[in-house]
């Protein structure tokens, strides 16, 4: 079973690398006996199912997230393995598919208009007459 991130993009089972180990919280005496905490790592530059420019992008944009190249979520929400486990393909799933999401048009410079001079101008007189007429008189 495959993870889907997009239509087009697919991640092998075979890529994804899953830990288990015993899970704090809720669950009384069963928590102590079952390994239901779940790690899932999967290797960005070992990938085969991903482009270069993917790659490139989802090393850039996961850099902070990435431990040699690594990504790893944890899933220990649930009493379940099984639960935990779909949830950590799910956190994994956004996270991958949020880095590879385009950018957005970038911002186009553009000038002030001269009305909007006038006015930054005028108000900054303004301000400066107010700040003037706080100061004493001058005994000249």
């Amino acid at each position: 079973m495959d993870l889907e991130i997009t239509r087009a993009l697919s991640i092998p089972e075979s890529e994804l690398k899953w830990r288990f180990s015993r899970s704090s919280g809720p669950g009384g005496q069963h928590v102590n006996t079952s390994d239901s905490r779940v790690e899932l790592s999967w290797s960005v530059p070992g990938s085969r199912v991903l482009s270069d420019h993917q790659r490139e992008r989802l090393l850039d944009r996961l850099e902070s997230k990435l431990i040699a190249g690594v990504i790893t979520v944890t899933a220990s929400e649930q009493r379940s393995q099984l639960r935990n486990r779909e949830i950590a393909l799910q956190k994994l799933a956004q996270k991958v598919a949020a880095a590879l999401v385009p950018d957005g048009p970038s911002r186009r410079a553009t000038k002030p208009t001269k009305g909007s001079k006038r006015r930054r101008l005028a108000a900054k007189s303004r301000r400066s007459e107010t700040k003037a007429q706080r100061k004493r008189p001058s005994a000249d």
